[in-house]
């Protein structure tokens, strides 16, 4: 894919008509991990079950990916391949919002998958490249852009550090009011369990996602405090709003993805949500991504906007 000289960025909102798009690669994804190397409990649990999925079958279920948002015209751009390295979650490294890419402040131990989209974001104006300070953590999948609001996933207890499930704080949510000072920054507490995948939100994408022009997908239980809960279904209206159950949000049906206010990926095993979705008038994409489930991530979390309409 040939990158223009200088690229324009434009995210505003999770919808918009999607022209380019940084998707991940399970390409030399690498051996399974061992248990103690597991950043989530649903990774942990397939590691555990000897059901942890292979390279070929996720490779194999982001090429279909791939064939959707070619099928878009969506230009799509890959990591550079690490060898053994896991590089399928391409939202949790950056994010883009209006004109401005954010590198996120990743785990360490995962700072490479940073380098190796740094291709596609050095054609970015120097001054629209955001890198936050240091003690500022975020990933990309707890940052929604919403139009003339940014919704944030985060967790702000005490015991912050305790949780590898918590990826977002305090301090990387006032960094980005800081920089759009014209948006309204809400954030929302999601519930972290580092053991329990049926009782954990890893990024605000897992438990909720705004769809369409006005109607959002959400799970009550992500949520640690009800009122912030309530708020996005008052927000978004009761009848706009497709609530999941646990089960539903284990299986990451919040995690879809929009190639424009008309028209979604989703998982093919999603058959309660992709029914509701055509009800509604929107044209489903199936693909197989089951496997790619098995990490606690879905499809928003392997896809990194660049450019909406």
């Amino acid at each position: 894919m040939n990158i223009p000289e200088i690229i324009q960025l434009n995210v505003t909102n999770e919808t918009a008509r999607l022209k380019a798009v940084i998707l991940g690669t399970a390409e030399s994804n690498g051996p399974t991990p061992k248990p103690e190397d597991c950043y989530d409990p649903k990774s942990l649990q397939h590691v555990l079950a000897g059901t942890y999925p292979k390279e070929e079958d996720m490779v194999r279920e982001m090429e279909e990916v791939a064939a959707v948002l070619k099928k878009y015209d969506v230009a799509v751009f890959r990591p550079e391949v690490l060898p053994d390295y896991n590089q399928i979650f391409a939202r949790d490294i950056s994010f883009v919002i209006e004109d401005k890419i954010i590198i996120a402040n990743i785990l360490p131990d995962r700072k490479r998958e940073v380098e190796a989209t740094e291709y596609v974001w050095i054609h970015v104006d120097k001054a629209n490249r955001i890198i936050l300070p240091d003690e500022c953590h975020v990933e990309g999948g707890d940052v929604m852009p919403w139009n003339d609001y940014i919704f944030i996933g985060t967790y702000t207890g005490d015991d912050y550090a305790d949780f590898i499930t918590a990826r977002t704080n305090k301090a990387a949510v006032d960094a980005i009011q800081g920089l759009f000072p014209h948006k309204k920054v809400k954030s929302f507490e999601l519930r972290k369990s580092n053991t329990d995948p049926y009782n954990n939100a890893l990024h605000l994408d897992c438990c909720f996602q705004p769809i369409g022009k006005d109607k959002a997908i959400i799970h009550k239980n992500g949520f640690l405090i009800e009122s912030e809960y309530q708020w996005l279904v008052d927000f978004f209206g009761k009848e706009n709003v497709f609530e999941i159950s646990k089960e539903e949000m284990y299986a990451m049906n919040s995690n879809i993805f929009s190639i424009s206010e008309e028209v979604i990926i989703s998982e093919k095993n999603f058959t309660r949500l992709n029914n509701w979705l055509r009800s509604q008038g929107f044209t489903v994409e199936e693909v197989n991504y089951s496997e790619i489930a098995k990490q606690e991530g879905l499809l928003r979390c392997s896809t990194m906007p660049l450019i909406r309409e």
